[in-house]
């Protein structure tokens, strides 16, 4: 246990998951949200929209998200995990109405940034009840099994946003994830109960650990530098596959699938293994230097033009998503019960803000020197992050 973080309170196993539940439950439901637009693309660019304006729209909700992190991390802090997932929840499916029943374009992107405006909250409240009823020895399983809601959300939305734009139209789609927001906000207001918390004259945690050592500022480097091969591997290898190794659409798209799910797999048995180890950072240089090594071999791989860089696209994709939990869980253990969701709020917007940076760089990069040396080059991030992950700045966990 670290010397910030109160220990998980006394309660029934039972209910412990059922709340771990109800955190996935509502991460998965603004995921949908978040995400869900974006498939939207193409029945808005039929219904007139230039691809530019559809974009435009569709990225609406992502800026809500990176725009209000912080401020509701910071709202977490004073007012609880449960207030702020119910507001939340409640504020994302009105918005998500908003955008049901409108007619304008103007006013469907509008409720769409509100959407993502509200739905930042699950990020900090989310992970921070995780760390606030989860002893030490179970936070890396329970963060790795949340973590793995952004995935499962992406893969919903591909499933039912497109699917039910393409037969009932734009404001059909848009009901799925509003009524996921509806259901979740039942879910938390049954399960979920705030974790207790010192007083904070009393708690040491209530200090600003920014102050305290560099701790907190390190992983949020590294989880930069992170981001870049995990969205590279992401929004580039069923392209690669499609052009560079003269794979069809659906072929390509069904590795990608196998991927994705072995990526969300893969932050729950890394999390496991910080559990094991009783570490957030030694699995995290791991990681850092397992990425470097796999980014590097893809890229000679597909300079060689072997078989095997299909292969070593699947591992980069599980590889270089492992670090996300990590990260997440040793932010708010470190940052305390006082200061988790601001931290958190911070980490989320750093990774989100150097994510979306990744694909048009990378594309500057694929075009100029191609996919084999866009996919070496990148190992040179990992390398960086792996001397970076502060592992003599780490707490003992028991």
């Amino acid at each position: 246990m670290t010397a910030t973080q109160a220990p998980a309170p006394a309660v029934g196993s039972g209910r412990r998951w059922a709340m771990l539940a109800a955190s996935t439950l509502a991460q998965v439901a603004t995921a949908v949200m978040v995400h869900g637009p974006a498939f939207l693309i193409p029945a808005l660019h039929a219904q007139g929209l230039s691809l530019a304006r559809a974009g435009l729209v569709a990225a609406a909700p992502t800026v809500g998200v990176m725009l209000t992190l912080v401020a509701w991390g910071a709202v977490t802090d004073r007012r609880g995990e449960r207030f702020v997932l119910l507001a939340g929840l409640s504020g994302t499916a009105v918005a998500g109405l908003a955008a049901v029943l409108t007619t304008s374009t103007a006013a469907l992107t509008a409720a769409l940034f509100l959407a993502g405006a509200a739905a930042a909250s699950t990020n900090a409240a989310g992970g921070r009840l995780v760390v606030g009823w989860f002893p030490a020895e179970r936070r890396g399983l329970a963060m790795g099994i949340r973590q793995m809601a952004q995935p499962v959300g992406v893969g919903l939305a591909a499933l039912t946003v497109a699917t039910t734009a393409a037969a009932a139209g734009t404001s059909a789609a848009l009901a799925v994830p509003t009524l996921a927001c509806a259901l979740a906000v039942a879910v938390v207001a049954v399960v979920v109960a705030d974790p207790p918390r010192p007083e904070r004259r009393d708690h040491p945690a209530a200090a600003n650990p920014y102050r305290q050592d560099s701790f907190l500022a390190r992983v949020h480097g590294v989880s930069v530098l992170l981001v870049v091969p995990q969205f590279l591997v992401w929004t580039f290898a069923l392209v690669w596959l499609v052009q560079d190794r003269d794979w069809s659409p659906a072929a390509a798209g069904a590795v990608v699938a196998v991927a994705q799910v072995t990526g969300a797999l893969g932050r729950i048995g890394v999390g496991h293994l910080s559990d094991v180890v009783g570490s957030r950072m030694r699995p995290l240089r791991w990681v850092a230097v397992a990425a470097a090594a796999t980014m590097a071999l893809l890229g000679l791989a597909a300079a060689l033009d072997l078989a095997v860089a299909v292969l070593l696209v699947v591992v980069a994709t599980c590889v270089t998503v492992a670090d996300n939990g990590l990260a997440f869980t040793a932010v708010a253990e470190r940052a305390g019960p006082f200061w988790a969701g601001r931290a958190l709020g911070v980490q989320n917007t750093v990774q989100f803000l150097t994510a979306s940076a990744v694909p048009p760089c990378a594309g500057l990069a694929v075009t100029h020197l191609g996919y084999a040396a866009t996919f070496a080059l990148a190992a040179a991030f990992p390398v960086l992050a792996a001397p970076l992950v502060p592992v003599r700045g780490e707490r003992d966990l028991t």
